[in-house]
C-alpha cells in the first residue's frame, strides 16, 4: 500500500536531491492535516541537508494544491460565468432556449470526450505535455467562443473548448492519485473541493457584473485571459508527477484494455456510475436555474448570481466537514451514503413544491431546497471520486478519464431534458434530480455494497 502522505512522485515533484546511491537526503516524509486542511510534508532533516527543507516542502505541497485546484476551478468558470448570460445569448443569437442550453451541453460533451483521450495519454506521456496542449487549444477555443455569430457556430466552438479544457479536470485528479493515497486523498479532493468551490461563488458574479458592462462576449474575454494566465501558471510552477519508470507503453489497444479491465471491476464502476448520476443531479440544477430563478420566479441576474453564491458557499462548507471532521473517524462508503441519501430527499421535496403539492410555492422554499441539494453534494463527490481512484494506482489518467467522462456525458444527458417542457415550468428539472438521486442511490447499494467488510471487494485493482 502507498505511503497515505507524500510518495515518491511528489518527492520528485519537490525536486528533494538524492545521493548516487539513490537514497533520500531527507528522511521519509510523511503529511499531516494542517489547519488548512492541506497534507503538510513534515520531514527529519539528515545530515547536510539544510532545515529550511521543510519549508520548501510546505511550501512546495501548497504550491502544487493552489495549481491543481485552478485546474479543477476551470470547468465551473467555463460553465458558471455564462449562466447569467443565457437568456441574452438567447435574444441576441435569435435562437430558441433549448438550442442555447446546447452550448451548455456541447461543452459538457466535449470534457466528457476529452478525458478519454487526454487520461491515457498522461498514463504513456506524462501529466505535464498533454496538459499545456491541452490549456494552449482551450485559450484558442474560447476566443473564438468570444466572436462567434451564430449560436451553431458557438456551439460547435463550445464543444472544442469543451475538449481541451478537459485535460485540466483528468489530469489534476491523476496528480492527486500520484501523490496520495487512502484518507489523505479523501482530504486533498476536500481541499480541492474548497478551493475550486470558490469559482462557483464568484463565476455568476463575475458573470453578472461583466454584464453591465458589456455584452455575453465580454464574458468569454475573461475566460480567454483566465485560460491563459493559468496556462502560464501550469507551465512555470506544475513539475512532473508520474515518473519514466511508471508509465504505459502501449498504444490504443493498450489503452482500452486498461479501461476495459477498470469497467469489469464491479466496486470501482459502481462508486463511478453513483457519483456521475450525483453529478448529473448537480447538473440539472446548474442548466435550469437562470430560467428558474430568472424566468419563473423573476428575479435579477444578480439576484440569482447571489443565490447561485449560496448554494456553492453550502457545498464548499460541506466538503470542508467532510475533509477535517469525517474522514478518519466515519467510514468513506458511510459518509457517502449520507449525502446521496440527503440529495435523494432534497430532490423528492423540490419535486412536490415544483409540481404545486403545496400550493403556490415562492422562490424562497425552493431555493432552500435546492441549498441542501448542492450542499450535499460535498460528502458525495470527493468520496466517490477517492473510493474509485484507491483501487487505480497502476492506472490512475485512464481511472480519471473514465470518472470524468462518465460525470460530463450523464451530465450533457440530463441539461436538455430540464428544458423539454418549455421556460415555464421547473418541474422537468426536479423529475430530473428524483431520477438521478435514486439512481445513485441504488448503485451504490447493489455494486459497491458497502456492508462489506474492507477485504477482497476492497483490495486495489493490479496491474495486469
Amino acid at each position: 500500500m502507498p505511503d497515505s502522505g507524500a510518495s515518491r512522485a511528489q518527492q520528485e515533484h519537490e525536486h528533494i536531491p538524492t545521493s548516487s546511491k539513490g537514497a533520500a537526503l531527507s528522511a521519509q516524509a510523511t503529511a499531516t492535516p494542517t489547519a488548512a486542511g492541506v497534507p503538510a510534508i513534515s520531514t527529519t532533516t539528515a545530515p547536510g541537508l539544510p532545515a529550511a527543507s521543510t519549508t520548501t516542502a510546505r511550501r512546495a505541497g501548497l504550491l502544487v494544491t493552489l495549481v491543481l485546484g485552478g485546474l479543477t476551478a476551470l470547468p465551473p468558470l467555463s460553465m458558471d460565468m455564462y449562466l447569467p448570460a443565457l437568456p441574452e445569448v438567447t435574444d441576441a443569437l435569435h435562437a430558441p432556449a433549448a438550442t442555447v442550453q446546447l452550448t451548455l451541453t456541447a461543452c459538457l460533451t466535449g470534457m466528457a470526450l476529452g478525458q478519454l483521450v487526454v487520461g491515457p495519454m498522461s498514463d504513456r506521456w506524462g501529466r505535464r505535455k498533454p496538459l499545456l496542449l491541452g490549456m494552449v487549444v482551450y485559450v484558442i477555443a474560447t476566443a473564438i467562443c468570444a466572436v462567434a455569430p451564430t449560436a451553431e457556430l458557438l456551439i460547435g466552438f463550445r464543444l472544442l473548448q469543451g475538449l481541451a479544457g478537459a485535460a485540466g479536470i483528468v489530469i489534476s485528479r491523476a496528480v492527486v492519485r500520484d501523490l496520495y493515497d487512502g484518507d489523505e486523498m479523501a482530504r486533498f479532493f476536500s481541499t480541492l473541493m474548497l478551493i475550486s468551490g470558490v469559482a462557483p461563488v464568484i463565476a455568476p458574479v463575475i458573470g453578472g457584473q461583466v454584464l453591465q458592462f458589456t455584452d455575453w462576449r465580454g464574458i468569454f474575454v475573461v475566460l480567454t485571459f483566465v485560460g491563459v494566465l493559468l496556462t502560464l501558471v501550469v507551465w512555470k510552477w506544475l513539475h512532473e508527477t508520474l515518473p519514466a519508470s511508471e508509465r504505459h507503453t502501449g498504444g490504443v489497444g493498450d489503452a482500452l484494455r486498461t479501461m476495459r479491465g477498470l469497467l469489469a471491476d464491479r466496486v470501482f464502476t459502481g462508486y463511478m456510475i453513483a457519483g456521475s448520476l450525483a453529478f448529473a443531479a448537480l447538473f440539472a440544477y446548474v442548466s435550469a436555474s437562470p430560467f428558474v430563478v430568472q424566468e419563473i420566479y423573476g428575479a435579477s441576474p444578480q439576484t440569482f448570481s447571489l443565490l447561485f453564491g449560496v448554494n456553492s458557499i453550502g457545498l464548499i462548507a460541506v466538503g470542508q466537514i467532510n475533509g477535517k471532521l469525517l474522514v478518519g473517524r466515519v467510514s468513506l462508503d458511510k459518509a457517502l451514503g449520507f449525502g446521496l441519501a440527503v440529495i435523494s430527499v432534497a430532490a423528492v421535496a423540490l419535486l412536490l413544491m415544483t409540481s404545486g403539492v403545496f400550493g403556490e410555492v415562492g422562490l424562497l422554499p425552493v431555493a432552500v431546497g435546492l441549498f441542501v441539494l448542492m450542499s450535499a453534494m460535498g460528502l458525495a463527490m470527493p468520496n466517490t471520486n477517492t473510493q474509485a481512484l484507491m483501487r487505480t494506482r497502476h492506472a490512475a489518467g485512464s481511472a480519471s478519464a473514465l470518472l470524468g467522462t462518465s460525470q460530463f456525458l450523464i451530465g450533457a444527458i440530463a441539461s436538455p431534458l430540464v428544458g423539454i417542457a418549455g421556460e415555464k415550468t421547473a418541474v422537468p428539472m426536479a423529475v430530473v434530480q428524483v431520477v438521478c438521486a435514486l439512481s445513485a442511490m441504488v448503485c451504490f447499494l447493489l455494486l459497491c455494497r458497502p456492508w462489506q467488510d474492507a477485504g477482497a471487494a476492497r483490495e486495489p485493482l493490479t496491474k495486469g
